[in-house]
């Protein structure tokens, strides 16, 4: 797999990857959305003695509450209504290999319970089952949350922390190793070349990476993968020019710190009563699921309500008539 940056901006990062990956030791992946946690994960499990068996990708933030013990142990036939057939879940399906629980700061507290027995065993139970089945796995876990503030609130079981705090790896944002733009972009060039079916490469000039490099990257990586995207879009040159695309970006930031500015006096209730609506009018009410308000602002579709509900925000049949009225 090509790492880029490994010799640079993640040069400790891969340090501390090659000291970990041949042992079994619990790993904690830390960094901001779109640092490429899943990248390092894979990395972790093809560098380890399990290499050979399964890599098991969850994202712990996209499981309805509902359905979170059915996804991650399985269930049996019948163990609920729409139960139709026996399920493997995520934690079977890892065995022999490495399980990837992205964003497991979203877990609710139930589900953080049943994982802790699950890594103290090595056991797991499909719901509606009477056994207990052993699985031989390695759990890599990441979060672009802070935990440590998470379980001195009460959201996150201190046990459980300690459990997947092992060996914690920090992934640098993408504005702490601008120096690795170049590479990264080129990179993606190659790859979206064949996905656009562009024959010829545009080149990245050294305006462009000026361009690149003057930028704050609040998306990390991922960002800079959909900007050279749309500016092989938008090229009509041999040279890509990310002037329209990143100025815009300038811009929206320039108004957003404007409007923060002008509202210093509003509370912070206020504030995040503003921020819920919004992201529930982009979402159309949605809170669940893709799309839905709860993904748009990076917490758990529970944990929104609840403070939906602190804020006196309704949602549900109740948004419908408060709009409606």
């Amino acid at each position: 797999m090509e790492v880029i940056g490994e010799s640079s901006g993640l040069a400790r990062v891969i340090e501390q990857v090659g000291l970990v990956s041949c042992m079994e030791t619990s790993v904690l992946l830390l960094g901001e959305t779109g640092v490429g946690k899943g990248m390092i994960a894979s990395l972790i499990h093809n560098g380890s003695m399990r290499k050979s068996g399964p890599f098991v990708s969850v994202n712990c933030g996209a499981i309805p509450e509902t359905l979170v013990d059915s996804e991650l142990f399985g269930h049996e036939k019948g163990a609920f209504t729409g139960a139709v057939t026996k399920k493997q879940g995520r934690f079977e399906r890892a065995d022999k290999g490495s399980i990837f629980l992205d964003e497991i700061g979203e877990l609710p507290l139930p589900a953080q319970v049943r994982l802790l027995n699950v890594l103290q065993t090595r056991e797991i139970e499909r719901v509606g089952g009477h056994c207990s089945l052993p699985v031989s796995i390695r759990v890599i876990s990441a979060t672009h949350r802070n935990l440590e503030n998470m379980v001195a609130e009460g959201a996150f079981r201190e046990d459980l922390w300690f459990r997947l705090n092992v060996f914690p790896i920090h992934i640098p944002p993408l504005r702490r190793r601008k120096a690795d733009i170049p590479d990264l972009a080129r990179h993606f060039i190659r790859k979206k070349a064949e996905k656009l079916k562009i024959e010829e490469l545009p080149v990245l000039g050294e305006r462009g990476i000026r361009q690149l490099a003057g930028y704050h990257w609040p998306g990390n990586v991922r960002e800079l993968e959909n900007i050279v995207e749309r500016a092989m879009i938008c090229c009509r040159g041999n040279c890509l020019d990310f002037s329209g695309i990143i100025a815009a970006r300038n811009e929206a930031l320039v108004a957003e710190c404007n409007t923060i500015a002008r509202s210093t006096f509003m509370s912070l209730d206020q504030v995040n009563r503003i921020h819920i609506n919004k992201a529930l009018e982009s979402a159309k009410g949605k809170i669940n699921g893709p799309g839905g308000a709860a993904s748009l602002l990076n917490i758990h579709p529970n944990t929104l309500r609840k403070r939906m509900d602190r804020l006196g925000i309704p949602y549900g049949k109740k948004r419908s008539f408060a709009l409606s009225g």
